[in-house]
């Protein structure tokens, strides 16, 4: 497994993300992520002609749908690598614009992440051959059976919260909770698609996915896109680019045998892997996640989110209830976890959503999140996870931030 000792030395010059959309109701991806590679290159005071290599992430497309996306910006000739990493699609994008100039491969690359998704749950493309997560099915069915009629997804993260309740007599209220904050977030997010405030009420009293798990629970597909301009700190020093942001530490992880062994639904939904990728980043840069103040973290539902406070070291295991009840996953507690309002209000575009966390912290540190601001934010923590399986942790830093 992978750490980056050096990571201080990699800039995110720029930053971009359109508007995300109800899913059916958005312009096609090709237009999406031109816009938002644009927005990224304005942001950095950039031409692409600058760019030297470019990773285009997205789930649902066909081969080349990067080439497709960025052709309209210039041709260049330069690398494109297509990604597809599942829902960690966007931040893997991030990881390897990031390695690529830590290694001195390129000194400005361009990360960029979209999806057209199509209305209703999550589906596999093809049907004709092994699936990728037969092995997780059969480890899922194994634990808790299946049922007829409940979305895949829903089944996976709503088993993990059940492990979480079992263990620990986690409260379903305790759940819902953290809908009502992402909307509160959110208020204050023109990207995201929903954006009305709601009530532990209006949570608890919304149709039933899976069990405890309502639909205002799990995250909408939506469609949209987002980038990030990465460069060395000698490129950003040489063109006078924005370089007061900068990625610290970053590690990617995939399953090892305990999400196949443990018996434990968390570990199947990534939640071993989320912790080992987590304790790499703490060690690499010497970081306590208690002095950690923002969070974008992979809620695409409400179980994923709570567990992952546990996962990613922000509390204890067992102890995601007690920080919740607390508000210190909001302003004025320990961490902001998801300013953004997540992906639940913003929805989870899958390509898009990792770069998407990457903007929301980007502009945090920055100090220009408005509403949003966490005021004096100086560490950024991001987390993006996808099943079958992989976990991107970054956390940014501003540059010249005592820490």
């Amino acid at each position: 497994m992978e750490s980056n000792h050096r990571s201080e030395e990699v800039v995110v010059a720029g930053v971009g993300m359109i508007p995300f959309s109800k899913a059916g109701r958005s312009e096609t991806y090709d237009v999406m992520g031109g816009s938002a590679a644009r927005l990224a290159l304005d942001d950095a005071g950039l031409d692409y002609s600058a760019m030297q290599r470019a990773y285009v992430g997205y789930v649902y497309g066909d081969s080349t749908a990067g080439q497709a996306a960025l052709y309209g910006l210039g041709r260049s000739g330069v690398p494109i690598i297509n990604v597809n990493n599942n829902c960690s699609t966007g931040s893997t994008a991030l990881y390897l614009a990031r390695e690529a100039v830590q290694s001195g491969v390129a000194d400005c690359v361009l990360a960029l992440g979209f999806e057209q998704m199509t209305p209703g749950a999550l589906a596999m493309s093809f049907t004709d051959r092994p699936g990728p997560l037969s092995r997780l099915d059969d480890v899922r069915a194994g634990i808790q059976g299946d049922e007829d009629g409940v979305p895949f997804a829903a089944q996976y993260f709503g088993g993990a919260g059940q492990r979480h309740m079992d263990l620990f007599g986690t409260s379903p209220e305790t759940f819902a909770r953290i809908s009502v904050k992402a909307r509160r977030h959110a208020v204050n997010n023109p990207n995201a698609v929903f954006r009305d405030p709601i009530t532990l009420d209006d949570v608890l009293g919304s149709p039933s996915i899976y069990h405890y798990l309502t639909r205002l629970q799990c995250c909408p597909p939506t469609s949209g896109a987002a980038a990030a301009v990465v460069c060395s700190q000698e490129f950003a020093r040489s063109h006078g680019l924005d370089s007061s942001v900068r990625i610290r530490a970053q590690a990617l992880t995939t399953d090892s045998d305990r999400t196949f062994d443990s018996g434990d639904m968390r570990d199947v939904v990534g939640y071993e892997m989320t912790q080992r990728a987590a304790t790499e980043v703490y060690e690499a840069s010497g970081v306590d996640p208690a002095d950690i103040p923002v969070v974008e973290l992979h809620d695409c539902f409400t179980a994923n989110e709570l567990i992952s406070y546990e996962a990613l070291g922000l509390t204890s295991e067992g102890g995601a209830e007690k920080f919740i009840l607390a508000g210190d996953n909001t302003y004025g507690g320990q961490a902001v976890v998801n300013p953004s309002g997540g992906l639940l209000s913003k929805g989870h575009p899958l390509g898009a959503t990792g770069l998407a966390q990457c903007a929301e912290l980007v502009w945090q540190l920055r100090g220009s999140a408005g509403d949003r601001q966490v005021e004096g934010a100086t560490l950024g923590l991001q987390h993006n996870v996808g099943l079958g399986g992989a976990s991107v942790v970054t956390l940014f830093e501003r540059v010249g931030a005592a820490v």
